[in-house]
C-alpha cells in the first residue's frame, strides 16, 4: 500500500566506504598486536677428513660414546654419566707411567651433544688438557 501516491520509494543501495574503513581499522589492529615468530632451519654439512693415518700414540685413551650417551673408557663401561665418575674413571685407566695422556674422543654421529661435553669437562678435571677427536674417513 502507499499512502504517499506519486512518491517513489528509494532504491536500497550499501554503502561500502564505512564499511572498508573499518576493515582497515581491523587489519591495522591485527598487525600492531600480532606475534611474528620466525621458525628457521640451519644446515650444517659436517667436515670430513683426507689426512693419512697416524700411528698409535703409546699414551692415548679411548673414550668412546654411544648413540645412547653410554661411556667406555679403554672398552670399560663407565656406571655412571656423573662427571666426577668419569674423571675418576679416566684417572684409573691411566697408567702410571704414562705423563700427559692424550684423550681420544670416538663419538657417534648421534651422540647427544652434552655427553661429548661431560667426557670434556671429565678430561680436564682428570688433569688431561690434551684432547683430541676420532674421526671417520670420507668415501668416495
Amino acid at each position: 500500500m502507499n499512502f504517499r501516491r506519486g512518491h517513489k520509494s528509494e532504491d536500497l543501495e550499501i554503502n561500502l566506504i564505512p564499511l572498508i574503513d573499518v576493515m582497515l581499522v581491523i587489519i591495522i589492529f591485527l598487525m600492531l598486536t600480532t606475534t611474528y615468530s620466525k621458525f628457521s632451519g640451519l644446515e650444517i654439512n659436517l667436515p670430513t677428513a683426507d689426512a693419512p693415518a697416524n700411528e698409535t700414540i703409546p699414551n692415548e685413551l679411548d673414550v668412546v660414546i654411544t648413540a645412547t650417551g653410554e661411556v667406555q673408557v679403554n672398552r670399560r663401561p663407565v656406571a655412571s654419566h656423573d662427571v666426577a665418575v668419569l674423571a675418576d674413571a679416566l684417572k684409573a685407566a691411566q697408567p702410571a707411567s704414562q705423563k700427559e695422556p692424550v684423550v681420544v674422543i670416538n663419538a657417534d654421529a648421534k651422540t647427544p651433544h652434552q655427553a661429548v661435553i661431560d667426557v670434556m669437562q671429565a678430561a680436564q678435571m682428570a688433569g688431561m688438557p690434551q684432547i683430541t677427536f676420532a674421526i671417520q674417513r670420507a668415501q668416495n
